[in-house]
Protein backbone atom coordinates (compact mmCIF):
# COMPACT_ATOMS: atom_id res chain seq x y z
CA UNK A 1 0.00 0.00 0.00
CA UNK A 2 1.39 3.39 -0.99
CA UNK A 3 1.75 6.54 1.09
CA UNK A 4 -0.45 9.53 0.33
CA UNK A 5 2.07 12.31 -0.30
CA UNK A 6 1.10 15.96 -0.53
CA UNK A 7 2.07 17.75 -3.73
CA UNK A 8 2.35 21.54 -3.42
CA UNK A 9 2.78 23.84 -6.38
CA UNK A 10 4.52 27.19 -6.27
CA UNK A 11 1.08 28.80 -6.34
CA UNK A 12 -0.01 26.72 -3.33
CA UNK A 13 2.83 27.98 -1.15
CA UNK A 14 3.11 31.54 -2.49
CA UNK A 15 1.92 33.87 0.27
CA UNK A 16 1.22 30.95 2.60
CA UNK A 17 3.68 32.23 5.24
CA UNK A 18 4.95 35.65 6.24
CA UNK A 19 8.64 36.57 6.18
CA UNK A 20 8.62 36.47 9.99
CA UNK A 21 7.25 32.91 9.95
CA UNK A 22 10.01 31.85 7.56
CA UNK A 23 12.59 33.43 9.89
CA UNK A 24 11.16 31.65 12.93
CA UNK A 25 11.23 28.27 11.18
CA UNK A 26 14.74 28.72 9.79
CA UNK A 27 16.11 29.93 13.13
CA UNK A 28 14.78 26.74 14.71
CA UNK A 29 16.40 24.68 11.97
CA UNK A 30 19.82 26.24 12.57
CA UNK A 31 19.37 25.83 16.31
CA UNK A 32 19.00 22.11 15.70
CA UNK A 33 22.05 22.21 13.44
CA UNK A 34 23.94 23.83 16.32
CA UNK A 35 23.06 20.79 18.42
CA UNK A 36 24.35 18.42 15.74
CA UNK A 37 21.51 17.94 13.24
CA UNK A 38 23.02 16.36 10.11
CA UNK A 39 23.50 18.59 7.06
CA UNK A 40 25.82 18.41 4.08
CA UNK A 41 26.89 21.12 1.64
CA UNK A 42 25.67 20.99 -1.91
CA UNK A 43 26.84 18.55 -4.51
CA UNK A 44 27.20 20.29 -7.85
CA UNK A 45 27.64 18.99 -11.38
CA UNK A 46 28.40 21.51 -14.13
CA UNK A 47 27.27 20.79 -17.67
CA UNK A 48 29.29 22.20 -20.56
CA UNK A 49 27.22 21.63 -23.70
CA UNK A 50 24.75 23.17 -23.16
CA UNK A 51 26.10 24.91 -20.06
CA UNK A 52 24.21 24.52 -16.82
CA UNK A 53 24.29 23.29 -13.25
CA UNK A 54 22.68 20.28 -11.57
CA UNK A 55 22.92 20.59 -7.82
CA UNK A 56 21.33 19.72 -4.50
CA UNK A 57 21.76 19.49 -0.73
CA UNK A 58 20.08 17.75 2.19
CA UNK A 59 19.52 17.93 5.94
CA UNK A 60 17.79 16.05 8.76
CA UNK A 61 16.04 18.04 11.47
CA UNK A 62 15.23 15.47 14.18
CA UNK A 63 13.24 17.74 16.48
CA UNK A 64 11.13 19.02 13.60
CA UNK A 65 10.65 15.42 12.51
CA UNK A 66 11.49 16.13 8.89
CA UNK A 67 14.30 15.62 6.42
CA UNK A 68 14.87 16.34 2.77
CA UNK A 69 16.40 19.09 0.68
CA UNK A 70 16.68 20.51 -2.80
CA UNK A 71 17.50 19.13 -6.21
CA UNK A 72 17.53 21.62 -9.02
CA UNK A 73 18.78 22.30 -12.52
CA UNK A 74 19.72 25.77 -13.73
CA UNK A 75 20.88 27.04 -17.08
CA UNK A 76 21.20 24.37 -19.74
CA UNK A 77 19.26 24.84 -22.96
CA UNK A 78 16.18 26.38 -21.38
CA UNK A 79 18.29 29.01 -19.60
CA UNK A 80 16.03 28.73 -16.57
CA UNK A 81 15.86 26.93 -13.21
CA UNK A 82 13.60 24.17 -11.88
CA UNK A 83 13.47 23.22 -8.18
CA UNK A 84 12.26 19.94 -6.67
CA UNK A 85 11.91 19.77 -2.91
CA UNK A 86 11.21 16.33 -1.39
CA UNK A 87 10.22 16.22 2.28
CA UNK A 88 10.30 13.02 4.35
CA UNK A 89 9.30 11.99 7.85
CA UNK A 90 12.55 11.85 9.86
CA UNK A 91 11.41 8.88 11.94
CA UNK A 92 9.66 6.58 9.49
CA UNK A 93 11.39 7.73 6.32
CA UNK A 94 8.06 7.96 4.54
CA UNK A 95 7.49 10.81 2.08
CA UNK A 96 5.46 13.70 3.45
CA UNK A 97 5.41 16.09 0.53
CA UNK A 98 6.87 17.10 -2.78
CA UNK A 99 7.07 20.84 -3.32
CA UNK A 100 7.80 22.92 -6.35
CA UNK A 101 10.56 24.89 -4.68
CA UNK A 102 10.69 27.93 -6.95
CA UNK A 103 8.44 30.50 -5.27
CA UNK A 104 9.63 29.75 -1.73
CA UNK A 105 13.33 29.99 -2.60
CA UNK A 106 13.89 33.73 -1.98
CA UNK A 107 11.95 33.56 1.28
CA UNK A 108 13.76 30.61 2.84
CA UNK A 109 17.13 32.02 1.70
CA UNK A 110 16.15 35.46 2.94
CA UNK A 111 15.22 33.94 6.27
CA UNK A 112 18.67 32.39 6.61
CA UNK A 113 20.21 35.80 5.98
CA UNK A 114 17.93 37.37 8.56
CA UNK A 115 18.87 34.78 11.18
CA UNK A 116 22.52 35.65 10.49
CA UNK A 117 21.79 39.36 10.88
CA UNK A 118 19.94 38.76 14.13
CA UNK A 119 22.82 36.69 15.51
CA UNK A 120 25.68 38.94 14.38
CA UNK A 121 24.59 42.53 13.65
CA UNK A 122 24.52 45.25 16.28
CA UNK A 123 21.20 45.35 18.11
CA UNK A 124 20.88 49.06 17.34
CA UNK A 125 21.47 48.62 13.58
CA UNK A 126 19.19 51.08 11.79
CA UNK A 127 20.68 51.55 8.30
CA UNK A 128 20.94 48.89 5.62
CA UNK A 129 22.67 48.80 2.26
CA UNK A 130 21.72 46.16 -0.27
CA UNK A 131 23.46 45.35 -3.54
CA UNK A 132 21.12 43.59 -5.93
CA UNK A 133 17.51 44.20 -6.90
CA UNK A 134 16.19 40.80 -7.96
CA UNK A 135 13.99 38.26 -6.23
CA UNK A 136 16.76 37.19 -3.83
CA UNK A 137 17.37 40.79 -2.78
CA UNK A 138 13.65 41.15 -2.18
CA UNK A 139 13.56 38.03 -0.01
CA UNK A 140 16.60 39.15 1.98
CA UNK A 141 15.22 42.60 2.65
CA UNK A 142 11.72 41.49 3.65
CA UNK A 143 13.10 38.90 6.06
CA UNK A 144 15.84 41.10 7.51
CA UNK A 145 13.36 43.88 8.17
CA UNK A 146 11.65 41.55 10.67
CA UNK A 147 14.74 41.28 12.93
CA UNK A 148 15.90 44.92 13.03
CA UNK A 149 14.07 48.25 12.95
CA UNK A 150 15.68 49.93 9.97
CA UNK A 151 15.14 53.61 9.39
CA UNK A 152 16.72 53.71 5.94
CA UNK A 153 17.67 51.27 3.19
CA UNK A 154 19.93 52.15 0.25
CA UNK A 155 19.83 49.83 -2.75
CA UNK A 156 22.19 49.60 -5.69
CA UNK A 157 22.21 47.42 -8.78
CA UNK A 158 23.83 48.22 -12.12
CA UNK A 159 20.60 48.91 -14.03
CA UNK A 160 19.06 52.15 -12.83
CA UNK A 161 15.50 51.19 -13.75
CA UNK A 162 15.75 47.96 -11.76
CA UNK A 163 17.08 49.55 -8.58
CA UNK A 164 14.57 52.39 -8.78
CA UNK A 165 11.65 49.99 -9.26
CA UNK A 166 12.88 47.83 -6.37
CA UNK A 167 13.27 50.88 -4.11
CA UNK A 168 9.78 52.13 -4.92
CA UNK A 169 8.21 48.72 -4.22
CA UNK A 170 10.08 48.21 -0.94
CA UNK A 171 9.47 51.78 0.20
CA UNK A 172 5.75 51.06 -0.06
CA UNK A 173 6.01 47.75 1.81
CA UNK A 174 8.38 48.67 4.65
CA UNK A 175 8.38 51.28 7.39
CA UNK A 176 11.94 52.21 6.45
CA UNK A 177 12.73 54.79 3.81
CA UNK A 178 14.08 52.87 0.81
CA UNK A 179 15.95 54.70 -1.92
CA UNK A 180 18.05 53.83 -4.96
CA UNK A 181 21.67 55.01 -5.02
CA UNK A 182 24.05 55.24 -7.95
CA UNK A 183 26.99 53.13 -6.72
CA UNK A 184 27.75 50.18 -4.51
CA UNK A 185 30.00 52.39 -2.42
CA UNK A 186 27.05 54.68 -1.69
CA UNK A 187 24.99 51.67 -0.56
CA UNK A 188 27.75 50.35 1.70
CA UNK A 189 29.17 53.50 3.30
CA UNK A 190 27.37 54.37 6.52
CA UNK A 191 25.31 51.18 6.58
CA UNK A 192 25.08 49.12 9.76
CA UNK A 193 24.10 46.04 7.72
CA UNK A 194 25.16 45.26 4.15
CA UNK A 195 23.58 42.51 2.04
CA UNK A 196 24.95 41.30 -1.27
CA UNK A 197 22.40 39.42 -3.38
CA UNK A 198 23.93 39.31 -6.85
CA UNK A 199 25.17 36.98 -9.55
CA UNK A 200 28.53 38.77 -9.71
CA UNK A 201 31.76 36.81 -10.10
CA UNK A 202 33.97 39.53 -8.61
CA UNK A 203 33.63 41.66 -5.44
CA UNK A 204 30.77 44.13 -5.61
CA UNK A 205 32.15 46.62 -3.09
CA UNK A 206 35.52 47.68 -1.68
CA UNK A 207 36.50 46.89 1.87
CA UNK A 208 37.55 50.53 2.27
CA UNK A 209 33.88 51.56 1.95
CA UNK A 210 32.87 49.35 4.88
CA UNK A 211 32.51 51.07 8.25
CA UNK A 212 33.69 49.49 11.50
CA UNK A 213 30.84 47.73 13.24
CA UNK A 214 29.06 46.68 10.05
CA UNK A 215 27.55 43.26 9.53
CA UNK A 216 27.74 41.79 6.01
CA UNK A 217 25.55 39.02 4.63
CA UNK A 218 26.97 37.63 1.39
CA UNK A 219 24.49 35.23 -0.18
CA UNK A 220 24.65 35.46 -3.97
CA UNK A 221 27.47 33.04 -4.77
CA UNK A 222 28.26 29.39 -4.08
CA UNK A 223 31.06 28.69 -6.55
CA UNK A 224 34.74 28.21 -5.69
CA UNK A 225 35.85 30.74 -8.31
CA UNK A 226 33.21 33.42 -7.72
CA UNK A 227 32.80 35.88 -4.85
CA UNK A 228 30.87 38.99 -3.87
CA UNK A 229 33.29 40.27 -1.20
CA UNK A 230 37.03 40.85 -1.41
CA UNK A 231 39.80 39.14 0.52
CA UNK A 232 40.34 42.20 2.70
CA UNK A 233 36.74 42.10 3.92
CA UNK A 234 36.95 38.38 4.70
CA UNK A 235 40.20 38.91 6.61
CA UNK A 236 38.82 41.87 8.54
CA UNK A 237 35.61 40.14 9.55
CA UNK A 238 34.52 37.62 12.12
CA UNK A 239 33.65 35.00 9.52
CA UNK A 240 30.59 32.77 10.05
CA UNK A 241 29.38 30.39 7.31
CA UNK A 242 26.11 28.50 7.25
CA UNK A 243 28.07 25.22 7.15
CA UNK A 244 31.74 24.85 7.99
CA UNK A 245 32.16 22.14 5.34
CA UNK A 246 31.24 24.65 2.63
CA UNK A 247 34.20 26.94 3.07
CA UNK A 248 36.75 24.88 1.16
CA UNK A 249 34.20 23.58 -1.33
CA UNK A 250 32.17 26.45 -2.76
CA UNK A 251 32.64 29.55 -0.56
CA UNK A 252 34.49 31.53 -3.20
CA UNK A 253 35.22 34.54 -0.99
CA UNK A 254 36.86 32.37 1.67
CA UNK A 255 38.80 30.33 -0.92
CA UNK A 256 40.12 33.47 -2.64
CA UNK A 257 41.18 34.98 0.69
CA UNK A 258 43.03 31.78 1.60
CA UNK A 259 44.76 31.64 -1.77
CA UNK A 260 45.81 35.29 -1.40
CA UNK A 261 47.30 34.57 2.03
CA UNK A 262 44.92 37.05 3.65
CA UNK A 263 43.60 34.47 6.14
CA UNK A 264 44.73 31.22 7.69
CA UNK A 265 42.97 27.89 7.97
CA UNK A 266 41.64 28.88 11.40
CA UNK A 267 39.70 31.90 10.15
CA UNK A 268 36.25 30.33 10.47
CA UNK A 269 34.84 31.67 13.73
CA UNK A 270 31.90 29.26 13.93
CA UNK A 271 28.93 27.96 12.02
CA UNK A 272 25.71 29.94 12.34
CA UNK A 273 24.09 27.16 14.37
CA UNK A 274 26.99 27.12 16.82
CA UNK A 275 26.47 30.83 17.46
CA UNK A 276 22.74 30.35 17.96
CA UNK A 277 23.20 27.70 20.67
CA UNK A 278 26.04 29.52 22.45
CA UNK A 279 28.84 27.19 21.38
CA UNK A 280 30.60 30.30 20.06
CA UNK A 281 29.98 33.99 20.73
CA UNK A 282 28.30 36.18 18.16
CA UNK A 283 29.23 39.85 18.03
CA UNK A 284 31.77 40.72 20.73
CA UNK A 285 32.15 44.48 20.25
CA UNK A 286 30.38 47.41 18.65
CA UNK A 287 33.28 48.05 16.26
CA UNK A 288 33.61 44.46 15.05
CA UNK A 289 32.91 43.64 11.40
CA UNK A 290 30.96 40.39 11.04
CA UNK A 291 30.34 38.37 7.90
CA UNK A 292 27.73 35.68 7.34
CA UNK A 293 28.54 33.62 4.25
CA UNK A 294 25.23 32.11 3.16
CA UNK A 295 25.47 29.72 0.24
CA UNK A 296 22.24 27.80 0.76
CA UNK A 297 21.84 24.59 2.74
CA UNK A 298 19.30 21.90 3.44
CA UNK A 299 18.78 23.33 6.92
CA UNK A 300 16.71 26.33 5.88
CA UNK A 301 15.17 24.35 3.03
CA UNK A 302 13.80 21.55 5.22
CA UNK A 303 12.78 23.95 7.98
CA UNK A 304 10.83 26.17 5.59
CA UNK A 305 9.33 23.27 3.67
CA UNK A 306 8.02 21.57 6.80
CA UNK A 307 6.51 24.82 8.04
CA UNK A 308 4.75 25.26 4.67
CA UNK A 309 3.67 21.61 4.65
CA UNK A 310 1.94 22.00 7.99
CA UNK A 311 0.27 25.27 6.99
CA UNK A 312 -0.89 23.76 3.69
CA UNK A 313 -2.44 20.78 5.48
CA UNK A 314 -4.30 23.11 7.83
CA UNK A 315 -5.54 25.15 4.88
CA UNK A 316 -6.47 22.11 2.79
CA UNK A 317 -4.11 23.07 -0.03
CA UNK A 318 -2.41 20.83 -2.54
CA UNK A 319 -3.12 17.49 -4.16
CA UNK A 320 -1.98 14.05 -3.11
CA UNK A 321 0.01 11.48 -5.03
CA UNK A 322 0.54 7.88 -4.00
CA UNK A 323 4.18 6.91 -3.39
CA UNK A 324 4.99 3.22 -3.06
CA UNK A 325 7.80 1.87 -0.87
CA UNK A 326 10.52 -0.21 -2.48
CA UNK A 327 9.22 -3.36 -0.79
CA UNK A 328 6.05 -3.08 -2.87
CA UNK A 329 7.36 -1.42 -6.02
CA UNK A 330 10.25 -3.88 -6.34
CA UNK A 331 8.85 -7.24 -5.15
Amino acid sequence: MGTETLYLTSEDVAGLATPAEYVEAVREGYRQRGHGAPAEPRTRLDGADPPGMLTGYFAILPETGAMGGYTYAAGFGAADAHFFLPLFDAESGEPLALLDGASLNPFKTGAAGAVGVDALARTDASTLGIIGSGSQARGQLLATATVREFESVDVYSPTAANRESFAAEMDDRLDATVRAVDSSGAAVAGSDVVITATTASEPVFDNSDLDDGTHVTAMGQYHPEKREVDAETVARATYVPDLRARVTQDAGAYIAAREAGAIGSDHVHAELGEVLVGEAPGRRSAGEVTLFDSGGTGVETVAAAHMLYEKAREAGLGDTVEMFPASEAMP
